[in-house]
């Protein structure tokens, strides 16, 4: 009996069970700036992040029919030129961005479903360079390399 009440639940949708699995994925924060995020789902080849197809230009196509666009980026890596599987929009108010957010969420784009989530800020960078320790002797110690002179 607690088997067909449990199954009768799940089926109309009132069990809690059912609703947290199903839930929208990725849908929960709220948009405080006009820059989204905007980064790749899991693909066929199993990688994560944007086509390295997508550009800056099919971002801008794609993200442009919910407001005035600022701008669309992808973020490359500078040593190759290649994708880094992110990007980020940015729209000129918060109610345009609201609305690409809910129209692009969990769509394709260049055969790869997207995520679209609200940009966090940067938080504090690394020192660029760590200070190399002079000995005695004159040689310096690196900590990646071991001793050079």
């Amino acid at each position: 009996m607690a088997f067909a009440s449990t199954s009768r639940r799940v089926l109309t949708g009132s069990s809690t069970i059912l609703r947290s699995q199903f839930s929208p994925v990725r849908f929960n924060s709220t948009i405080t700036s006009p820059k989204l995020f905007v980064s790749g789902g899991l693909s066929e080849a199993s990688f994560w992040g944007l086509s390295r197809l997508t550009t800056d230009e099919k971002l801008t196509e794609a993200f442009s029919p919910f407001g005035q666009l600022l701008e669309a980026k992808i973020m490359t890596d500078r040593a190759s030129g290649r994708s880094k599987g992110f990007g980020f929009v940015t729209y000129t108010t918060v109610e345009e961005a609201e609305k690409a957010r809910e129209g692009m969420n969990a769509k394709f784009l260049d055969g790869w479903v997207i995520f679209v989530d609200p940009a966090k800020p940067r938080g504090p960078r690394p020192p660029t360079q760590p200070e190399l320790e002079s000995s005695e002797t004159g040689f310096r110690t690196n900590k990646t390399i071991g001793w050079c002179g």
